[in-house]
């Protein structure tokens, strides 16, 4: 049996009542790129994995356009779930410009503003 971390993304790591989201931009703190916003609210809750939504509006495209995005976007999080500190809330808003981007430009700025946001716990 290999001893790699499983990664799994069930619903219980995700963001998903509104009430979630109003939290995360009320209370927490945002980070911008050119194709991705982070929000993210640290010490949320007091359970150890870290929990995620996405929003991509309308303005991102079509409803592939935004699902596809969206499927990105979860899969970068998915990846990268076990070095995000516990307890913290994340939130990641997709810009226009994020639909015409690739996964790896994608996955890039989103590392990059999640170094910014200190959510790494490495």
């Amino acid at each position: 049996m290999h001893t790699e971390k499983r990664l799994r993304f069930p619903k219980s790591s995700r963001l998903t009542l509104n009430s979630e989201f109003k939290r995360v931009r009320t209370e927490g703190s945002s980070v911008r790129g050119e194709m991705l916003a982070l929000g993210f609210l640290k010490n949320a809750e007091p359970i150890p994995a870290a929990r995620a939504g996405f929003i991509t509006s309308r303005r991102v495209g079509g409803a592939v356009l935004r699902n596809r995005t969206r499927r990105r976007l979860r899969e970068i999080f998915r990846k990268h779930q076990h070095e995000i500190r516990g307890g913290i809330w994340i939130v990641t808003i997709a810009s226009a410009r994020a639909a015409r981007g690739s996964f790896r430009a994608l996955e890039d700025e989103w590392l990059r503003l999640g170094r910014r946001a200190s959510i790494f716990a490495t």
